[in-house]
């Protein structure tokens, strides 16, 4: 399966406090357990894929790196989450072993009793949103903040999100009785099964609405557009992402909202290629410059100018390093360098001034060229 966002995963906001991450880890990893979807992959799969997220939401460490760079977050090595993206079922079975066992969430007895609905229905969270933000090297360089307008699902201001006509209340379900869920017993010749399944006549909720509102017809919430700040720090890269918590659909019938993502696109630049923090920009200097040395001006991300000596006898394709000229950095203190690669510029047209100087200079004996060699490849070798 494509990796999911972890909050998407557990049904919970990023704002979730450690018990309401471990809630809903729970409910997650009962209703995917595979002994109760015998057979079912996706059931299983659904059940590896809580149980990663848990291990990185449950962690301090491992979330804050997560909230900060999503599942692009960079370990020493630059795998990132990668360590994670392998949770097979022998790992997610010990991991619910360890949290439903006799010092996790309270045994398997407790287990059964949620399952039963005696802890009432969860409550549906909304949907979360996505977006695109086109950012040029220089705003990336600097930082931005952008507005933007967004069209999502927002509680309905009439009934205040409860999806019920003004003065009259959701009533309990009769038929589950307010749990969202209904439980069926079969016999067989191995004994008895018990199957719990979705309340057909509340759809799970709980409560049904005999008089819904007649401004979002009882779904507790209606399409807006609203204009969201987003703020951009300095340094980030394509694969980053900023969650804006809450800013998603908000769920029917006064349920939690979901999330606003806001994936980072970098706009290629005309003129410097970017690499991590680094800045590269091609340079051309004259055969004088190069055969002698001298210092040449480098034009820096934002329009502004530097200058760099250039060692006598330079070769084209030569890099020669400005520090600190290049991107801030998310991890480090440092911003990175401008890096400028040398080109000899050969005129396309020269006087006959300028080609007797040249004949006369080549036939010198320090401009007689090397031997011919072997091409190095691109490992440098």
């Amino acid at each position: 399966m494509a990796r999911r966002d972890y909050y998407e995963v557990l049904g919970v906001p990023r704002g979730a406090s450690d018990e309401e991450i471990k809630k809903a880890y729970r409910q997650n990893a009962l209703k995917w357990h595979p002994d109760r979807n015998p057979g079912d992959k996706e059931g299983e799969d659904r059940f590896k894929e809580a149980a990663e997220a848990y291990d990185v939401l449950r962690d301090p460490e491992k979330r804050a790196r997560y909230d900060r760079f999503g599942h692009a977050a960079s370990a020493p090595s630059g795998g990132g989450f990668g360590e994670y993206a392998g949770f097979d079922l022998a790992d997610a079975l010990r991991a619910f072993m360890r949290d439903f066992g006799t010092g996790g969430f309270g045994g398997f007895g407790d287990m059964f009793e949620q399952q039963s609905g005696r802890g009432g229905p969860p409550e549906r969270r909304g949907n979360s949103l996505e977006l695109r933000l086109d950012l040029t090297l220089e705003e990336i360089a600097t930082g931005v903040e952008r507005v933007v307008k967004v069209r999502h699902m927002r509680a309905c201001s009439t009934c205040h999100g409860t999806g019920a006509r003004e003065g009259m209340k959701r009533k309990t379900c009769a038929v589950c009785h307010g749990s969202g869920q209904v439980r069926v017993v079969q016999r067989s010749i191995f004994g008895q099964l018990i199957n719990i399944t979705t309340c057909d006549r509340c759809h799970g909720e709980g409560t049904v609405i005999e008089s819904p509102c007649p401004d979002c017809g009882g779904e507790g919430r209606r399409r807006e557009q609203s204009e969201i700040s987003i703020k951009v720090p300095a340094g980030v890269s394509n694969g980053n992402y900023i969650p804006i918590a809450g800013m998603g659909d908000s769920g029917p019938r006064g349920g939690p909202p979901g999330d606003l993502i806001a994936h980072i696109q970098e706009i290629e630049h005309s003129l410097f290629l970017r690499d991590s923090d680094d800045l590269f920009v091609e340079v051309p200097i004259s055969v004088a410059t190069a055969a002698l040395g001298g210092r040449v001006e480098v034009p820096t991300l934002g329009g502004g100018r530097a200058a760099i000596d250039v060692p006598a006898g330079t070769t084209a394709g030569k890099l020669l390093r400005l520090r600190g000229k290049g991107l801030r950095s998310l991890k480090r203190s440092k911003p990175g360098d401008l890096i400028v690669r040398i080109d000899l510029a050969t005129p396309p047209k020269l006087s006959d001034r300028g080609k007797k100087l040249l004949q006369e200079f080549d036939q010198l004996p320090e401009a007689k060229p090397a031997a011919p060699r072997r091409p190095r490849d691109d490992a440098g070798r």
